[in-house]
């Protein structure tokens, strides 16, 4: 007779579908994480702050972030503002999460916060939306699951980059695992004209404003951003309305 509760069943092929489904991120997690591990020693840490920072943060655009600005000399206050912004997403993607995770147990949300991620949102979502049907600890495995290859990797690869600093050729080029992994991620969620717009006005925004120094021209970039993305929401939002009672 087995002693396992009907909830308890689904959960572990839940948690390793979301393995399965954060897996394929490692294709640029691996080589961001070298390439900040490479930067950041370059800029002037060694391997235990490179690791620390990446353990303590483990957000690669907030990192890449305030390493551009610590090696530009700027001011501590906007090196935390600017990093503070662009994690403000964060707090976005809980917001998200909320209705499919808010019933669980505090201490599970809070350990679960740490690994709130770009890779475990897009995955997260993605499945909670198409699997409405999920119980509560299904949807917990399966986030922790998202999050399991992606944490180690960041912190294994981010080791690996500060160990070999600058030995890594720049022919490697690198770099390209940052656009990339934003474009795979924000690409599939571009679902409603409030969506697009977003994008579309933050890219624009954010090329006019280039000139603005320490990056804060991102911010801006991405306040304007939010405030189109909303008022094209409200917008179809009214013309629906409208609609409705025109029938």
């Amino acid at each position: 007779m087995s002693t396992t509760t009907p909830k308890t069943q689904p959960a572990r092929p839940a948690f390793w579908r979301g393995c399965a489904d954060s897996a394929p991120f490692l294709l640029v997690v691996g080589p961001f994480a070298v390439l900040f591990g490479v930067l950041a020693t370059e800029a002037g840490l060694n391997v235990t702050e490179t690791m620390a920072f990446s353990i303590a943060v483990i957000a690669g655009a907030a990192q890449f972030t305030a390493l551009q600005l610590m090696v530009e000399d700027a001011p501590t206050l906007i090196i935390l503002a600017s990093a503070l912004a662009v994690n403000l997403r964060m707090a976005m993607y809980s917001a998200s999460l909320t209705p499919y995770l808010g019933a669980a147990p505090l201490w599970q949300r809070a350990f679960l916060s740490y690994f709130i991620l770009d890779q475990s949102y897009a995955c997260s979502i993605v499945e909670f939306e198409k699997r409405p049907q999920l119980s509560i600890s299904e949807r917990l495995a399966y986030f922790a699951g998202t999050s399991m290859p992606i944490v180690p990797a960041w912190y294994i690869f981010t080791y690996a980059g500060a160990v070999l600093g600058t030995q890594i050729p720049e022919a490697w080029a690198l770099d390209f695992a940052l656009p990339i992994t934003f474009l795979a991620l924000v690409a599939p969620m571009l679902r409603t004209p409030a969506h697009v717009v977003a994008a579309l006005v933050s890219i624009v925004v954010s090329l006019l404003m280039a000139w603005v120094p320490y990056s804060l021209g991102l911010l801006i970039a991405g306040l304007v951003a939010m405030i189109a993305g909303a008022q094209t929401e409200l917008y179809f939002d009214h013309k629906n309305a409208a609609k409705g009672l025109a029938q």
